[in-house]
């Protein structure tokens, strides 16, 4: 893989191995173990990259953060939620300060 790798590379590879044989993808028999299995190996992985940045490891951060946008994109998958509705969401949410979009969101629930 080249510095050219994107999040949409990544998400279209996981869509690719969605429909792969899970004996020949570790993608597939994630998705074939139903969304908890998939949610809490993010959960995991999130955890993991928490501690390597308290113990300011860059090295275990960055292979940590790697397992989480993977998991995190193959929990999307299984959500059926296209990463680009995520990335949409976020530049919906830049149009105005972090504060006033998250007093927007207390005040929708």
């Amino acid at each position: 893989m080249t510095a050219n790798f994107t999040l949409d590379d990544l998400a279209v590879l996981i869509a690719s191995r969605a429909q792969s044989s899970a004996d020949k993808s570790y993608t597939k028999s994630l998705l074939d173990a139903g969304v908890a299995r998939v949610a809490k190996k993010f959960g995991e992985e999130a955890v993991e990259a928490v501690i390597a940045a308290v113990e300011r490891d860059k090295v275990g951060l960055k292979m940590e953060a790697a397992d989480v946008l993977y998991h995190l994109l193959v929990l999307l998958q299984d959500g059926g939620v296209p990463l680009q509705d995520v990335i949409g969401e976020l530049a919906r949410r830049t149009q105005q300060s972090g504060h006033q979009e998250k007093a927007s969101r207390a005040s929708q629930g």
